[in-house]
């Protein structure tokens, strides 16, 4: 792997920074999970009918995937830093791939919750937004924003190439067939991320990208409990307020972004009268336009107020989820002006988050920190993932905890104008 990654490192020297390769793969790897992620989406209703499982049920599973994804996001950064990125990452993807495949035998209600539940959960915390906060953390000094933006978009660009396809996979050949599809997908980038990612920029003689060329080559690992790095660093932020606030934050937006539109649009489309196919295109689209707000939203961190930033995303999303349930009985223009604006802003929130995050606790601390934030993110999916399919089979309708999931983003919005920003030698005392 140093053989190949060294070669290309040398064979473009002066032109580009090997840390722009890094970020490659990583977008690929998070592409990859973000398919995986998406596929139970999918198959909720197809489950439904074949297996006589009901949507709460099915719902129980994807709960405690959500739940684990953004729990296992400290304990995987910590495990980076002990163990090697790529050695985590290699394995969580091997896996991932392996219960992923055989999940397309499972017969009872518990092998979903096991496999897609607690392994997939599991698996895909160490392969997401943590492990982009830690090639960000690793490789860049300056264009952090930037290199996040393009990372977390990849969230969106997942859903783009994968959910029409998995969408129509699943109608035309069922199920498990689009079990397999993923698997595959998985094992694509498993050499990606074997030849073509180094454990930071001193495995090649280079620095961070943005650094001076007389700056000290960063080759630091810990031989510490990654357990106990993850919670002394979980000891540390709790007693700041930021923490907490960007927590509750993070906490609504995963319950308004994958917990809720990501886990229940598709079958909320069927209400209206629209299939699966149709559902999934709409997402779709709405994952290319959060490539480009995403992106766009990477770039504006470095240069803009990201208190400021995050008030408008979050006011935003509310407002467009509160006009959700009227859009659509309007008949040309209802979805189409939802989708725009909520697919600009579907995780946007996550780049000046991130930038927050390293402003207010340094570099070192940073990744472990957000891995907390980010399971903090997770919860809100989890409970927003279990409660909408409960709302559902009670009440019959979206409605009601569409508009609740309004309300929670106009609060984020108020609570994260305080956030204030604190230097590092402070926050890391």
């Amino acid at each position: 792997m140093r053989v190949v990654s060294g070669w290309i490192s040398r064979s473009f020297e002066g032109r580009f920074h090997y840390s722009w390769v890094a970020i490659g793969v990583g977008f690929f790897v998070l592409l990859v999970t973000a398919g995986t992620r998406a596929a139970p989406s999918v198959m909720m209703v197809p489950l439904e009918l074949s297996m006589g499982w009901d949507r709460a049920t099915i719902s129980i599973a994807l709960s405690i995937n959500l739940a684990l994804f953004g729990l296992m996001g400290p304990f995987s950064a910590a495990a980076m830093e002990r163990f090697g990125l790529r050695k985590t990452v290699l394995s969580a993807l091997f896996v991932l791939g392996v219960s992923v495949a055989v999940s397309s035998w499972m017969q009872e209600s518990w092998h979903m919750w096991l496999i897609w539940g607690l392994i997939v959960g599991g698996t895909t915390g160490v392969t997401s937004t943590t492990l982009a906060a830690t090639i960000v953390s690793r490789w860049f000094q300056e264009k952090r924003g930037l290199a996040m933006g393009i990372l977390t978009a990849s969230s969106a660009t997942g859903q783009l190439v994968f959910l029409p396809l998995l969408a129509t996979i699943v109608e035309t050949y069922g199920w498990r067939n689009v079990i397999l599809t993923v698997a595959c997908g998985i094992s694509v980038v498993f050499p990606l991320v074997y030849l073509f990612l180094p454990e930071r920029p001193a495995s090649l003689g280079l620095r961070l990208y943005g650094e001076p060329k007389d700056a000290p080559l960063h080759s630091e690992q810990t031989t510490r409990n990654p357990i106990a790095i993850a919670f002394d660093s979980l000891r540390k932020a709790v007693t700041f307020r930021d923490f907490w606030l960007l927590f509750i934050s993070f906490f609504i937006c995963g319950a308004t972004t994958n917990g809720y539109i990501g886990t229940h649009f598709i079958a909320m489309c069927g209400d209206y009268g629209l299939g699966a196919v149709e559902g999934a295109g709409i997402l779709a689209v709405m994952g290319g336009l959060d490539l480009v707000g995403t992106t766009l939203s990477g770039w504006m961190s470095d240069k803009f107020n990201n208190r400021v930033l995050l008030f408008w995303y979050y006011g935003l999303r509310g407002i467009a989820l509160i006009y959700l349930p009227f859009a659509f009985n309007i008949t040309y223009f209802g979805i189409p002006v939802f989708a725009l604006f909520y697919g600009l802003d579907w995780i946007a929130t996550v780049p000046p988050t991130v930038r927050l995050t390293n402003d207010i606790f340094g570099r070192k601390e940073a990744p472990i920190i957000f891995g907390w934030i980010v399971a903090g993110h997770q919860l809100g999916a989890a409970f927003a993932a279990l409660s909408g399919g409960v709302l559902r089979s009670s009440l019959g309708t979206y409605t009601v905890s569409t508009m609740v999931a309004g309300g929670l983003c106009l609060i984020a919005a108020v609570l994260v104008l305080r956030i204030h920003r604190i230097t590092k030698q402070v926050a890391v005392s």
